[in-house]
């Protein structure tokens, strides 16, 4: 199957990491360019053990790729994640959707367009 994790923070990126492990071909999919370039030379942002050797050998293996390029994850794929932040909204204990909405809006925008 072909997945698309939309954000590469620890949940977009130790999933999609395990997916891609057990022979899916993933894209994650992250705006923040130099996060993605560091994916891509093999530097996690973040610490889970094991995760960096796992996320090497599934590059290597071309299960798991890492791009800014929203539209041709979305179009390769055959399952969408939205695993971008939700913080907390200040002084409540709501929680704050507006990456999700975002997110939303930009894949229904990249489907309509594919039809």
């Amino acid at each position: 199957m072909k997945i698309c994790m939309i954000g590469t923070g620890y949940v977009g990126l130790v999933s999609g990491t395990c997916f891609a492990d057990i022979g899916h071909q993933v894209y994650c999919v992250d705006k923040d360019t130099s996060k993605i370039n560091k994916l891509n030379s093999g530097i996690s942002p973040i610490f889970e053990p094991g995760l960096d050797e796992l996320i090497q050998k599934n590059y290597k293996a071309k299960r798991l790729t890492f791009t800014t390029d929203l539209k041709k994850a979305i179009i390769a794929s055959d399952i969408i994640f939205i695993c971008v932040g939700t913080p907390n909204i200040k002084g409540s204990l709501k929680v704050d959707l507006r990456y999700v909405f975002k997110c939303t809006k930009e894949i229904l925008s990249i489907k309509k367009k594919k039809k």
